[in-house]
């Protein structure tokens, strides 16, 4: 397992969810995944916790939610363990210095996550209590 990012866990669970990472930055992007009928087949990256149009996604199958600021308590965090979606908050890449600090991160940071990850078949691991883990599906 080579894992590629690491972040907060939402909850501890035994689900490992594998799938291609897509980003959803807008609400039509949610409309969009849902509306298509693949929305099991990837994991959903989010910038923040507290992206709130993510919610149909989560009530409708997803299977896994990345997001790359917010912590277990914000919105996101709330709705994975309702729904038991597996959720790593806050990703930042093993390989980079680059973390997310609350008001004083740009947009690079998020970019650089996002070139990254999306396109990417990955695997979440939340079996840890605090500590979420990404790895790339060979």
């Amino acid at each position: 397992m080579q894992v590629v990012a690491e972040g907060f866990n939402a909850f501890e669970t035994k689900k490992t969810p594998t799938g291609e990472v897509k980003y959803l930055g807008s609400p039509q992007d949610v409309i969009e995944v849902v509306q298509s009928g693949k929305l099991a087949d990837y994991i959903l990256l989010v910038r923040g916790g507290t992206t709130t149009f993510l919610t149909p996604a989560l009530s409708m199958g997803a299977s896994g939610v990345i997001t790359m600021s917010g912590a277990p308590e914000s919105h996101l965090g709330i709705l994975s363990r309702e729904f038991q979606i597996p959720c790593v908050m806050t990703a930042h890449l093993t390989g980079s210095d680059s973390r997310y600090e609350v008001g004083n991160t740009d947009d690079a940071h998020f970019e650089e996550i996002a070139q990254s990850l999306v396109g990417k078949t990955v695997q979440l691991h939340c079996d840890d209590s605090e500590v979420g883990r990404i790895s790339i599906v060979d």
